[in-house]
């Protein structure tokens, strides 16, 4: 641990250009989710008989479908990313707070927590709950 040399402007910086690139994917993230949505209710739907159309719900093709699985399949993924990006951009903050207050076992620390994966189910089941209370 003796043989760190932050240069907490250069941390600054690089912190800097992180977010703006986490806010770029984030905004990407949103774009996709408008776009599957809009794509599965314009993919049409499958009737037979009187079921589909005046049933009270919306009637979903076998495309609509297939984006939907799709989402679902790949949801844990799309939301890795921003967290991922989040959790080192904090843990450099940390580590560099830390480092510059003299205490380098806590910069460790918080260097080590920081390359641990993040927690994305439990940040899924809270987005979830948001959304729910909206």
């Amino acid at each position: 641990m003796t043989g760190w040399d932050i240069a907490p402007a250069g941390v600054q910086s690089v912190i800097s250009q992180v977010r703006e690139a986490a806010d770029g994917m984030s905004a990407g993230i949103r774009l996709y989710g408008a776009s599957v949505q809009g794509a599965m209710e314009s993919a049409g739907t499958l009737a037979f008989g009187a079921e589909g159309a005046g049933g009270g719900g919306r009637a979903t093709g076998l495309v609509g479908v297939a984006l939907g699985q799709f989402v679902e399949g790949t949801e844990t993924d799309v939301a890795f990313l921003p967290l991922r990006a989040s959790n080192s951009a904090n843990g450099a903050i940390e580590a560099t707070n830390a480092y510059l207050a003299g205490s380098l076992e806590q910069a460790w620390n918080a260097q080590r927590q920081a390359t641990l994966a993040p927690d994305v189910t439990a940040f899924l089941e809270a987005a979830r709950r948001r959304a729910g209370e909206r």
